[in-house]
C-alpha cells in the first residue's frame, strides 16, 4: 500500500464516530485587519441562510455576527468559517461560536450535506468534499457583502479569514490549507482533528491545534502528527485527561482556557492584536491544559 493510499485510510478510519463527546477564490494579500481589534463584547445575533438550494449539494449556513442597536454592529469584522464533526450539526457548537461572535468576529458554520446529523445519506467518506463547500461559503460571503440589500453588506471583513473546526471539522479545516490556497485564509483551529492527504502544503499560515489527551475517537497522536506536518507558526494546547470534545461546553472542565486561548489566537491572527498573541501562552497556563508553540508566542 502506498504512502498517500495508507494516510488515506488512516484518516477514514479515525473520523468514526466524531460528533462531540457532548451537546456541543481569489486571495487578498498584505497584513491582517488594521482595524483595533474590539474591546468588550458585541450582543450577539444569529441568522440561517441555505446555499445552492437546488444542487446536489445545497449547504445550510448558521452565521453568528456581533450586533449594534440597528442590527449588525458598525464596522467590519474579520470571518471565521467554522466545521462541525460527524453526525453533528452548527448549534451544537453554539457555546464557543457564540463567545467568539462577541469578542468581534462572524462566524459561519456550514451543515455539511452527508456528515450533519439527520443527513439523508450520511458517508464519511464525504469529509474529503468539506474543504471546497468551506471555499463555496466564502464566494457566497462576498456576494453577501457586496449586496446593498443584505444586512451583512459592509460588514464582513474578507481579507481576514480564519477555517476552525472540531474533528471532522478539524479534518476540513486542515483541507483548506493546500497548495495555493488564498492568503486571506490566515489562520487554523483545528480542535480534535488532523491532516488530510495535501494539508498544509500551501502558503504557511498559523495553526492552533487543540486536543484532549485523553481522546479515544481521534487520538492525540493524530492530532500531534498534523501539528508536526504544518510548515508555518503552530501551536498545540493540550487538554490533560479530557476525551473527544467535552471541553467545548461551557462551564465544564477546560472550556475556559479552551475559549481564551482560541479567541486571542484570533484576535492576534486576524486583527493583529500583539497584546493578545502575547496573552496566548498566559490563556493556557492552568492545570489542566499544557501549551508548546512553534514559534507563536
Amino acid at each position: 500500500m502506498g504512502a498517500g493510499r495508507l494516510v488515506a485510510v488512516l484518516v477514514t478510519a479515525l473520523l468514526a464516530g466524531c460528533a462531540p463527546a457532548t451537546a456541543v477564490a481569489g486571495g487578498s494579500t498584505g497584513p491582517p485587519s488594521a482595524r483595533r481589534a474590539p474591546e468588550g463584547s458585541y450582543v450577539v445575533g444569529v441568522r440561517t441562510l441555505t446555499l445552492d438550494p437546488r444542487s446536489a449539494r445545497p449547504l445550510p449556513v448558521t452565521i453568528w455576527y456581533p450586533t449594534g442597536t440597528d442590527g449588525v454592529a458598525a464596522g467590519r469584522f474579520p470571518v471565521v468559517i467554522y466545521s462541525h464533526g460527524l453526525h453533528s450539526r452548527p448549534e451544537l457548537h453554539a457555546g464557543l461560536t457564540t463567545r467568539w461572535a462577541a469578542a468581534g468576529f462572524v462566524v459561519a458554520a456550514p451543515a455539511y450535506p452527508h456528515t450533519r446529523a439527520g443527513a439523508a445519506h450520511f458517508t464519511r467518506a464525504d469529509v474529503r468534499n468539506q474543504p471546497a463547500d468551506g471555499w463555496r461559503l466564502i464566494r457566497h460571503l462576498g456576494r453577501l457583502d457586496d449586496d446593498p440589500g443584505d444586512p451583512l453588506a459592509g460588514h464582513l471583513d474578507l481579507t481576514s479569514i480564519a477555517a476552525a473546526g472540531h474533528s471532522a471539522g478539524g479534518f476540513t479545516t486542515s483541507g483548506m490549507f493546500t497548495e495555493g490556497h488564498p492568503t486571506r485564509l490566515r489562520a487554523g483551529i483545528v480542535i480534535a482533528g488532523g491532516g488530510l492527504p495535501g494539508s498544509f502544503a500551501g502558503s504557511p499560515a498559523p495553526v492552533l491545534f487543540v486536543h484532549g489527551t485523553a481522546d479515544a475517537v481521534v487520538p492525540v497522536t493524530v492530532g500531534r502528527a498534523a501539528y508536526a506536518r504544518t510548515r508555518g507558526p503552530a501551536a498545540f494546547l493540550s487538554v490533560t485527561g479530557q476525551g473527544h470534545g467535552e471541553y467545548l461546553t461551557p462551564d465544564r472542565p477546560g472550556f475556559a482556557p479552551v475559549l481564551a486561548t482560541t479567541t486571542d489566537f484570533l484576535r492576534w491572527t486576524l486583527y493583529g492584536d500583539s497584546a493578545a498573541g502575547a496573552r496566548i501562552p498566559l490563556d493556557a497556563r492552568t492545570p489542566l491544559t499544557r501549551y508548546e508553540s512553534r514559534p507563536l508566542p
